[in-house]
């Protein structure tokens, strides 16, 4: 991940190569953008561009009384550790309609004894714009566990959202009681993945038993003892080494046996076997065979594509499938990653955010296995080749019926401008809006203050937390205090969000395809597992509808193999579905904005 020290691989100079001549890059960008309004002066504009509206980003999070800040431990040795930052989640712990917030926090080390005690925190929504921490009754801080990121499902089917807190040396599973509180279940569960340094995780049912499943991305083999010397030898100019340096671990796959237990079938799966420097994770069907497969964002090594076999068995399509490298063929230092429709065809797509000097890549689903980097003829092209790309979403952050791409940027060396004067280590915000079918316009600078502040961003998760139909955005930023960014003016255009309640399937719905046709326009999302880097977001389905008013149908497959046709379906409302019976009742407050 990070740029400087001994063995610099041939993939990281060939990026610093990028920028040796400037004026070919713009040029190249430039066609690229003549190209796509060439495409659209033809008559192939892309749909409801009348459906475009002004939003604003506002930053709520002194207000909403939020005052976890993050520690990054970070002393003159440099330790690995300190770089990575960490993630955040949004759970409806008490199911009371509104989505809480969870900050993972880091620990002491051997060398650093923090001012105060450090532990997560986890923050109640009260429901009028304010958040009260109850991290202690909850019981949910783990002191001493150095976190790293969160997954957050249902595992045991009772009804309430679990915990999975990923860390430097082991994770935590905290089981949700109901009640407010939670128990630490981890050596019962059998998932603390000792010894490993876990990064993202996940949740999905890759066997369709009905129960979830938990994959686990794992980093580097490094340790305070085996911490290297890296980056130049004057005053001020040490750096956190590259990953290269070090050896990398393997992901785990997690069983769950029904009963509160899971057995690591990481081997057996075909999921563990190859070597991974795992940062970021998603769990989607990408082949539409009804059966969810899994994405892994690998830091200078090869992305990770597995598709499920659907007898407990994947298949790694990495290479073939063109996931596993840029198009020019370069493994760079994956991060965050994400999955989503971007061009309507009803297949996923990805993208995956690079360092500085890196691009970030868009890669299209071409339909038969294969994925095309699609990143210049997107129109996203070098606009973010001095950011570091750290996290990412999509989201219909306009409403307009397309995903956007938010993208969280910081860079990982904290003296980076010392080696590259024109970079810097806090960056701002990106928003890259979809104007149809997968074409791409960066519009950062129109969403207000928080697009344009630098912060050294690293866990990004999204929600509809004031439950007005509109996505608002939580970062956990490295050595500093979160953002809560409220969406204003983004329910302006039409919505809908879906709440999914399993029945004969998982209780979270995930793995689910739903296909919602308003006034004979079709969209097509998909309830999936990860997502981001090592953060976790709403698990309600939200779709974005524009100027359209009347919703035709809404059809729910889900994993068991029921399939649910809802007619009658309300527009700007959040709905939950429960598998087999329809739209149920449920209480989804609404904030008032202050």
């Amino acid at each position: 991940m990070s740029r400087q020290g001994t063995g610099k691989s041939a993939t990281i100079s060939k990026a610093f190569a990028l920028t040796s001549n400037w004026s070919a890059i713009l040029a190249l960008s430039a066609v690229s953008v003549a190209a796509i309004q060439l495409k659209s002066s033809t008559g192939q504009a892309p749909k409801m561009q009348d459906a475009r509206i002004t939003v604003r980003y506002t930053d709520i999070r002194q207000s909403a009384g939020i005052t976890f800040r993050q520690d990054s431990t970070q002393t003159d040795e440099k330790y690995y550790l300190e770089t990575m930052g960490t993630g955040v989640g949004w759970i409806d712990y008490d199911q009371d309609g509104l989505m809480d917030l969870y900050f993972v926090q880091s620990a002491a080390t051997d060398i650093y004894k923090p001012p105060h005690p450090l532990h997560s925190a986890l923050y109640h929504n009260n429901g009028d714009g304010t958040f009260t921490d109850v991290t202690e009754k909850a019981g949910v801080g783990g002191e001493g566990h150095y976190g790293q990121g969160v997954a957050v499902a249902d595992y045991d089917n009772d009804g309430y959202p679990d915990l999975y807190v990923t860390g430097y040396g082991r994770a935590i599973l905290h089981h949700n009681n109901g009640d407010g509180t939670f128990t630490d279940v981890t050596a019962k569960a059998g998932v603390a993945d000792e010894g490993q340094w876990s990064t993202s995780a996940g949740w999905f049912d890759y066997d369709k038993d009905g129960w979830l499943d938990l994959v686990v991305t794992n980093y580097i083999e490094w340790t305070p003892k085996t911490n290297l010397w890296c980056g130049e030898r004057r005053p001020g100019y040490r750096s956190y080494c590259n990953p290269g340096n070090y050896k990398g671990q393997k992901t785990k796959l997690y069983h769950n046996n029904h009963d509160g237990t899971f057995t690591d079938v990481s081997d057996s799966s075909g999921v563990g076997k190859p070597e991974s420097k795992g940062m970021g994770v998603v769990l989607a069907d990408f082949n539409n065979d009804g059966w969810p497969d899994i994405a892994i964002a690998n830091d200078t090594w090869p992305n990770f594509l597995f598709i499920n076999k659907h007898d407990g068995t994947f298949q790694d399509v990495s290479f073939i499938s063109g996931l596993a490298a840029s198009e020019d063929g370069r493994y760079e230092a994956g991060m965050g990653i994400d999955a989503a429709d971007v061009d309507g065809d009803g297949w996923q797509d990805v993208y995956v955010t690079h360092l500085d000097f890196e691009l970030n890549r868009l890669y299209h689903n071409n339909r038969d296995g294969t994925f095309d980097d699609y990143t210049y003829r997107s129109g996203i092209g070098n606009k973010a080749i001095l950011l570091s790309g750290v996290s990412m979403k999509f989201l219909d952050y306009d409403n307009d019926g397309w995903p956007d791409i938010l993208q969280l940027n910081g860079a990982m060396l904290d003296n980076v401008n010392l080696y590259h004067s024109e970079v810097s280590y806090k960056e701002p915000l990106l928003m890259f809006r979809n104007l149809g079918k997968g074409q791409f316009e960066k519009v950062s600078d129109s969403l207000g203050p928080g697009f344009v502040r630098p912060i050294a961003g690293r866990g990004l998760g999204t929600a509809d937390f004031d439950n007005d139909g509109d996505i608002d955005i939580a970062i956990n930023n490295r050595g500093d205090f979160p953002e809560l960014l409220r969406n204003d003016g983004g329910n302006l255009n039409h919505w809908l969000e879906v709440l999914l309640i399993g029945t004969k399937s998982n209780r979270d719905g995930i793995g689910s395809s739903l296909k919602l046709t308003s006034e004979g326009v079709t969209h097509v999302e998909q309830s999936k597992g990860g997502m981001s880097y090592m953060s976790a977001s709403d698990p309600r389905v939200h779709f974005g509808l524009g100027k359209r008013t009347k919703i035709e149908s809404l059809e729910i497959a889900w994993p068991s193999g029921q399939v649910d046709k809802l007619a009658n379906v309300p527009v700007d409302k959040i709905i939950a579905v429960k598998e087999g019976v329809g739209i149920v009742p449920r209480n989804f407050p609404r904030v008032p904005n202050k």
